[in-house]
């Protein structure tokens, strides 16, 4: 559409150039989304919509996106990835608006569109198209996770998915000081271009520390924040340590009081024997003298 819209310009040097406005920022248009890429012109004269031409398409390509003149959609030039995603607003082009309908917006989407217009005049504009999609709440794990005392090195991992563009990721301890050492970040796009940001953190703790995560998308501002604290009680003595120290425990005083109890049983026969026998060699003693004593007399 456009090889046969350029040369009628050219070849008509009494026309003048018509004025377009499209927006001077980023269009920035949510993925999956449905977006409109504004473009409008000024024409005072009055003129039928089959005096009007319009093509879309990409500036840097130069790929067809729509096109539209004789009153009707022209898509036979539309790059195959636009196809049934584009329109225009036939029941306005009357008030001068040029405007594309884009739908289900995707990453691939993004770049620099230029609007073409003739009607008696021509003219052309180009805006820029930015997608951007939310990442999902942060998601913080420990490594190791439990048995955890100060001075133990652990990896802090902080994961987040399905945003776009790539996000900035920013540790911060409990005072809030940004912790820029021993970080490793990694960005992978699935299918749809969509990233899954990975961001690893590497520590010493100490007892009552806290560890914040916040991912930030560059267009939609900030997105998520996570955070864990990590007591001391909980780094100092793990539960399971606890409860196995006090087994421990109670089975060593049982065996001790048991012992006791065995070593004092066995202490009392002891002296109880001693006794008997030192009663017995008496009772022996007595009975030798009272035999002895007729023989003398």
């Amino acid at each position: 559409m456009l090889s046969l819209l350029l040369p009628v310009m050219l070849t008509i040097p009494v026309m003048g150039e018509m004025e377009l406005r499209v927006p001077e920022q980023p269009v920035v248009a949510l993925h999956g989304r449905d977006v409109t890429l504004n473009c409008s012109f000024n024409h005072t004269s009055p003129f039928n919509l089959s005096d009007v031409s319009i093509f879309w398409q990409l500036t840097d390509t130069k790929r067809g996106v729509h096109g539209y003149s004789e009153g009707r959609d022209q898509l036979t030039d539309q790059a195959e990835s636009f196809a049934n995603r584009t329109s225009l607003f036939p029941t306005q082009l009357r008030a001068g608006n040029a405007s594309l309908l884009l739908s289900s917006v995707l990453v691939s989407d993004e770049g620099s569109y230029t609007c073409f217009v003739m009607v008696q005049d021509y003219g052309s504009a180009a805006l820029l198209l930015q997608v951007a999609a939310p990442y999902t709440k942060p998601v913080l794990t420990l490594e190791p996770e439990s048995n955890l005392r100060p001075g133990d090195e652990v990896a802090l991992t902080c994961l987040a998915y399905g945003g776009y563009p790539e996000g900035d990721v920013i540790w911060q301890d409990g005072s809030g000081r940004n912790l820029t050492d021993n970080i490793t970040t990694s960005v992978v796009a699935n299918g749809d271009g969509l990233f899954m940001v990975t961001s690893v953190l590497t520590v010493v703790l100490e007892p009552n520390s806290t560890y914040s995560c916040r991912l930030i998308n560059p267009l939609l501002g900030e997105e998520g924040f996570v955070f864990v604290t990590i007591t001391g009680q909980n780094i100092a003595f793990p539960p399971v340590a606890l409860w196995v120290t006090i087994g421990l425990a109670v089975c060593l005083l049982v065996l001790l009081v048991a012992l006791a109890a065995v070593c004092r049983r066995k202490i009392k026969e002891s002296c109880e024997e001693a006794r008997r026998e030192a009663e017995e060699a008496k009772e022996l003693e007595e009975e030798s003298k009272t035999a002895m004593t007729p023989l003398k007399s």
